[in-house]
């Protein structure tokens, strides 16, 4: 695929902004926000543009009242997808996004969390402790979380594997939708394609890096953004600015790094938000969103080559320092 066909592709994924949504049995309100949706593949859901991830909520600095206001900000601005994690943060990320999804605000949000357990026994217990602290009897995505290791797809679909346990609580009322997410290379979100395929499985999402860098290095956005097009697997992206070193760097404003990854064929781009102002500005870029022109992005692709080579700067790739299923082997189970 080009680029004119990505961008062309990106439009045609897009409904107007308001368009109400419905989640099923989730029940997810109309947002009054200007924020362009687009259909999350598959599934017959709609979401907003871009996404609030939930990492930075509570991170050293950030408040629990802060936290709340985030997320609260965002539902209110129009940004319906919320992403978190079962080991944000020793399980606080989920704790405080539970607290802000009170007093109505559930109903507002696409909520999305991830497990790391690869065993049916682990990712069980993991399912109902995000539950527990997101205060929810059901979430709407569940993702397996950091699918970077070579023997994560046969862990997965083992016999008593997670996946197991993630089609059970789906049975459940649980979860509504089964996604994975990586951050380590294309080639294992395309091993973990074909062992779904190989067990008759279709994920519903799939999540990973797609940033400005990206194209340049091991490339999710070349090698496995098609085959999820193609497959009709909604498309999650994440780290649009690189875990900020985009921006810190020189390379690209905040502005034009989201619209980068705004303009690829995304359901939704998570981004992470450490204050109120952070939120105030991806409302800002995604409710005056165009796509870029395929100049505009030959332009930004061709000034982002020299520090985008061999991955220098995308170090979730190339080292081990983002792998807390490394660092924590145990949260595997």
């Amino acid at each position: 695929m080009t680029r004119r066909d990505f961008i062309r592709l990106a439009l045609a994924l897009t409904v107007a902004p308001a368009v109400g949504c419905s989640s099923g049995g989730g029940g997810m309100a109309a947002s009054s926000g200007g924020i362009p949706r687009r259909r999350l593949g598959r599934t017959g859901e709609v979401v907003s543009l871009v996404g609030i991830g939930g990492y930075h909520l509570a991170q050293p600095g950030v408040t629990e009242d802060e936290s709340v206001r985030i997320v609260r900000t965002a539902l209110d601005g129009g940004i319906t997808f919320l992403d978190n994690c079962w080991d944000y943060n020793g399980g606080e990320s989920e704790r405080r996004m539970g607290l802000a999804l009170q007093d109505g605000y559930r109903a507002k949000a696409f909520l999305m969390t991830k497990i790391d357990g690869r065993t049916r026994t682990a990712a069980a217990q993991q399912i109902d402790d995000s539950l527990k602290r997101l205060q929810t009897d059901h979430v709407d995505l569940m993702q397996l979380h950091e699918v970077i290791h070579e023997d994560d797809p046969q862990r997965a679909f083992a016999p008593d594997g997670a996946i197991v346990a993630l089609q059970e609580a789906q049975r459940a009322g649980k979860i509504r939708f089964i996604g994975f997410t990586g951050h380590k290379s294309p080639s294992i979100h395309l091993a973990m394609l074909d062992a779904a395929g190989a067990h008759g499985f279709r994920f519903d999402t799939v999540q990973m890096p797609l940033n400005v860098l990206d194209a340049h290095y091991d490339s999710f956005e070349q090698r496995v953004l098609p085959r999820l097009l193609g497959d009709g697997i909604g498309v999650i992206g994440m780290k649009p600015m690189a875990d900020a070193r985009v921006v810190k760097g020189g390379m690209a404003s905040p502005e034009e790094a989201l619209r980068y990854a705004m303009s690829l064929p995304t359901s939704v781009v998570i981004t992470g938000c450490e204050s109120v102002d952070r939120v105030s500005q991806a409302i800002r870029v995604a409710s005056g969103f165009t796509p870029m022109s395929e100049g505009d992005v030959n332009a930004l692709l061709a000034r982002t080559a020299p520090p985008g080579a061999n991955g220098t700067n995308e170090l979730y790739k190339t080292t081990t320092d983002y792998d807390g299923t490394t660092q924590n082997p145990e949260w595997l189970g």
